[in-house]
């Protein structure tokens, strides 16, 4: 297995962000890798200890009036979209990929790496310590409990709740 690479330490300029909208807040301190695969609307609030793990591929976009609480870390690997006006709470947990099942023989750090991108629809809420997987779609309107484990997408307009996150009321 090979030696574990930095991914560099985090730090950025905001010119080197693809997009910045106006009104923006980002909290110190937040850290953002690869901010050239980085978007942020209008009034965008990121709250402090927040990770934006941008990649060399694919996008990661914030849309307007979008709110991430303190310490969330989005991992956008496979891509990320927030639609205007989503809320995620403190230590959301966003990731957009996943080491392959290889066999017992392999271990899980050798295995392939499968990439999903994660859309979260506009005016969706997303609760504290929420854990989002790989691949899931968060529809528009859609409330996030606490704590819940999103393993499967979430209808537009819907409550789900618990590991894994269930539905609770449309």
């Amino acid at each position: 297995m090979r030696p574990f690479q930095s991914h560099g330490d985090g730090t950025f300029e905001l010119v080197a962000l693809r997009a910045l909208g106006i009104g923006v807040n980002l909290e110190s301190p937040v850290w953002i890798w690869h901010p050239e695969n980085v978007s942020l609307g209008d009034r965008v609030f990121v709250g402090t200890g927040t990770m934006l793990k941008g990649y060399y591929k694919n996008e990661l976009v914030l849309g307007n009036d979008v709110f991430l609480g303190r310490g969330c870390f989005l991992h956008a690997a496979g891509s990320i979209r927030i639609g205007d006006g989503a809320r995620l709470g403190d230590e959301v947990k966003v990731l957009t990929s996943v080491h392959e099942e290889a066999g017992r023989d392999v271990p899980i750090l050798a295995a392939p790496l499968r990439f999903e991108a994660v859309d979260i629809g506009a005016g969706a809420i997303l609760g504290d310590r929420v854990i989002v997987l790989p691949g899931v779609t968060i529809g528009a309107g859609a409330v996030v409990e606490d704590d819940a484990l999103v393993t499967r997408d979430v209808a537009p307009m819907t409550r789900v709740a618990g590991r894994p996150a269930r539905l609770l009321k449309r």
